[in-house]
C-alpha cells in the first residue's frame, strides 16, 4: 500500500516545491541570525530578564538555552485548566537542567461546547487563526532557542502549530492536558439529548446527565476534534508518545512533561527545527490516522491550514484519495462505543500506529520529538518506580482477541476510511461514515430549505420535519457567518432518524467531531452557485456509494441564488469582520493566511 500512498505524496511534493523551497529557505536565514541575545542592546536585556528571578548582568550575559511557553491555559474550560500547574513543574526542571524557562505568552481558547447554538459560536474557526497570531506575538521577542506550546482543544493545536511554524527555525514540542476520567457513557448522554428534543424528559433531567458526563478537568471523552488533534499530535511526532491520553491526574502525566524537557533539549543539541521536523511524511501520516481512526472532519479544514503554514499545499482531493487506501481501524464514540480512555486502555495510539506500521499503511521513517523513526510511538510509558517516578516505556504485547476498539489492517471495521468526499453539480464536500450504516447509503427525498440553525429548530419543534426529507442548510460559510458548527441539530435529527423518516442534511457550515449518525454533507462548495438555487421541495439524492449529489428535472441555470445578508454583530462578531473578509475557502483551510 505504501506505493500507493507514495505515488500522492509524489503528486504533493510537487505542488509543493516553490512552497516548500521558500519556507525551509525561511527557516535557514533565522536559524543563522536567531537568537541572538547577546547582540541585543543593554534596556533590551534588562527587560528580557526582569523576572528571571533578579540574574545578576553575568548571569544573564551567560544564559545559555532559554525556552519559552506558549500556553492555552485558563480555568474555565476543563481542557485547559490542567495547564495551570505544568509552568511550575517544567521550570523545577529546569533549574536541574541548567536550563531558563518563561511563559513567554498565552493564547485564546474557547470551547464549542459551551457556544454550541450560540453566537460565540461564529467565531469558533477564526479562534484558529487568532491564537495563531497570538503565538506568533509571544515568541515575537527574539530571544529563544525553544519554544514549549501547550494545549489540546478543537482550534487550539491548529492556532498553536500554524503559529509555530511560522518560527520553524526553532525546536518546539507540545505538551497536552489529557482527557478527563469516564463519567456517564457517551452513549447515555446521546440517548438524554434525544429524549430531552422529543419533549420526553425535563430540562433538570438532561442538565444532571450532561453534569456527569462532563465532570472534571481534562478533555471530553469522546472521538470528537480535540481528541483527533491528540491522536494526529502522536501521528506527526510533535509531541511525545502516550501523552495525547494519559489521564490528567496521573503521575505519569508529570513525567511526561519533565521528558518533554529532556526531549527539546535532544532537539536544540542536533539543531532540529520544528518545520524541518515535519516533513511531508509527517503530514501524509497525519491524514492517514485521520482516516483510519474515523476522526473528526473538522481535521480536513486544519490540516490543510496547518500544512499551508509549513509550505505544503495539501488538496482535497488527497484525502479522498488516501480515504480508498486507508481503511477504517478504530471504533470509538461516536463511531463505536468506547471511549478514549477505554481506547487508551486497550492500547490506543501505540495499538493503532502498531497496527498501520505492520499493515504498511503509515510512514515509519519520520523524525520525530521522541527520535527518528514512528516505532517510538508504538511504545507505551510507565514509571517504573514511584518513589523515583522513573519514566520508561514498554513495548505492546500483541492482542490475540478482538478489541472493542482498535481492529487490524488485515480485519478492519470497514474497508474505507472514515471520511468520504462527495462531488456533484451542486456541491462539493465531506461526510462523515464511519457511524452510518448501510441503509444510509443513497436518501432521496424532497428538501426543505433554512437559512439559520434555529429555523431548523423551530420547525422540528413544530413538527414540520416528519417526513423523508434532505435539510438544505444555507449560510453557513466561513464568509458568510465564520463557519459555526451544528452541533445542535444533531439530536433532532437522530430523532427523525429513529421515527423511520430517511433524512440527511447539506449544508457549507461545519458538524462536530460528535456527528456522523446521519448523513451529512458538510463543507459544501458550490463553485457555480448551484447550492444557492437550491428551493424547497426540489428532490435530491445523496448517493454515498457513487459520491455524488444530485438533483431531478431542474434547470439550475435559470434560477437566481438565494441572497443573504449576514448578520453578525454583537458579543465581538462585529470585531472579526475584517476575518470574514478575508477567508479563504475551506478548500484552501479556510484561513486569513493565505496568498
Amino acid at each position: 500500500m505504501l506505493n500507493k500512498i507514495n505515488l500522492i505524496k509524489e503528486r504533493i511534493q510537487q505542488r509543493s516545491n516553490a512552497s516548500r523551497a521558500a519556507y525551509l529557505n525561511n527557516i535557514e536565514f533565522w536559524k543563522k541570525n536567531s537568537p541572538n541575545r547577546n547582540s541585543l542592546g543593554c534596556s533590551n536585556l534588562a527587560h528580557t530578564y526582569a523576572a528571571c528571578n533578579k540574574k545578576s548582568p553575568t548571569e544573564s550575559l551567560n544564559i545559555k538555552k532559554f525556552i519559552g511557553i506558549i500556553t492555552a491555559y485558563n480555568d474555565m474550560l476543563s481542557a485547559h485548566a490542567p495547564l495551570e500547574a505544568y509552568p511550575g513543574q517544567l521550570k523545577n526542571e529546569a533549574d536541574k537542567l541548567n536550563l531558563h524557562i518563561q511563559v513567554a505568552g498565552g493564547v485564546p481558547a474557547m470551547c464549542d461546547g459551551i457556544t454550541q447554538g450560540e453566537p460565540g459560536m461564529e467565531l469558533s474557526l477564526f479562534s484558529r487563526d487568532a491564537i495563531a497570531l497570538s503565538t506568533a506575538i509571544g515568541l515575537s521577542h527574539n530571544v529563544f532557542d525553544a519554544a514549549i506550546c501547550m494545549g489540546t482543544c478543537d482550534k487550539i493545536v491548529p492556532g498553536l502549530l500554524i503559529g509555530a511554524l511560522k518560527f520553524g527555525h526553532l525546536p518546539i514540542i507540545f505538551i497536552p492536558g489529557g482527557p478527563m476520567a469516564t463519567g456517564i457513557s457517551n452513549a447515555k448522554k446521546s440517548e438524554t439529548r434525544q429524549s430531552y428534543a422529543a419533549g420526553e424528559i425535563e430540562k433538570i433531567d438532561l442538565l444532571a446527565i450532561e453534569q456527569q458526563a462532563y465532570h472534571s478537568e481534562g478533555t471530553c471523552t469522546f472521538y470528537g476534534t480535540a481528541n483527533t488533534n491528540q491522536l494526529i499530535a502522536e501521528a506527526m511526532g510533535f509531541q511525545l508518545p502516550g501523552a495525547a491520553f494519559t489521564p490528567t491526574d496521573s503521575p505519569i502525566r508529570e513525567a511526561l512533561n519533565k521528558e518533554s524537557l529532556k526531549s527539546l533539549m535532544k532537539l536544540m543539541d542536533i539543531e532540529l527545527g520544528l518545520g524541518e521536523m515535519l516533513d511531508l511524511k509527517n503530514w501524509i501520516n497525519a491524514i492517514i490516522v485521520l482516516l483510519a481512526s474515523g476522526g473528526s472532519t473538522n481535521l480536513v479544514i486544519h490540516l490543510i491550514a496547518m500544512a499551508r503554514s509549513a509550505g505544503y499545499i495539501i488538496e482535497i482531493e488527497d484525502f479522498n484519495d488516501l480515504s480508498q487506501i486507508i481503511p477504517l481501524l478504530c471504533q470509538i464514540y461516536p463511531n463505536g462505543n468506547a471511549d478514549v480512555n477505554e481506547f487508551h486502555a486497550e492500547g490506543g495510539i501505540a495499538r493503532l500506529l502498531t497496527n498501520l506500521i505492520d499493515g504498511g499503511l503509515i510512514y515509519e521513517d519520520i523524525q520525530t520529538v521522541a527520535g527518528l523513526g514512528l516505532s517510538h510511538y508504538t511504545k507505551v510509558p510507565f514509571i517504573e518506580s514511584f518513589k523515583d517516578k522513573t519514566l520508561r516505556w514498554a513495548n505492546l504485547e500483541r492482542h490475540t482477541r478482538p478489541l472493542k476498539s482498535i481492529a487490524t489492517a488485515e480485519s478492519p471495521f470497514k474497508p474505507n476510511g472514515g471520511i468520504k468526499f462527495i462531488g456533484g453539480d451542486i456541491a462539493e464536500g465531506v461526510i462523515k461514515v464511519s457511524a452510518l450504516k448501510d441503509e444510509n447509503g443513497v436518501i432521496r427525498a424532497p428538501t426543505k430549505v433554512f437559512l439559520s440553525q434555529e429555523a431548523v429548530l423551530k420547525a422540528f419543534e413544530s413538527d414540520e420535519l416528519n417526513q423523508d426529507v434532505i435539510l438544505v442548510l444555507l449560510g453557513q460559510s466561513p464568509a458568510m457567518n465564520g463557519m459555526p458548527e451544528l452541533h445542535k441539530l444533531t439530536s433532532p435529527i437522530n430523532v427523525l432518524q429513529k421515527r423511520g423518516y430517511n433524512i440527511a442534511l447539506v449544508t457549507d457550515g461545519r458538524m462536530s467531531g460528535a456527528s456522523g449518525s446521519f448523513p451529512a454533507l458538510i463543507h459544501a462548495v458550490s463553485e457555480n452557485n448551484n447550492l444557492y438555487k437550491i428551493r424547497t421541495g426540489d428532490i435530491l439524492t445523496l448517493d454515498l456509494e457513487n459520491a455524488k449529489l444530485s438533483i431531478e428535472d431542474q434547470n439550475l441555470e435559470k434560477r437566481e441564488p438565494i441572497q443573504i445578508a449576514p448578520s453578525n454583530h454583537g458579543l465581538g462578531r462585529e470585531l472579526f469582520k475584517i476575518f470574514r473578509d478575508n477567508v479563504s475557502s475551506v478548500k484552501l483551510g479556510a484561513t486569513i493566511f493565505h496568498d
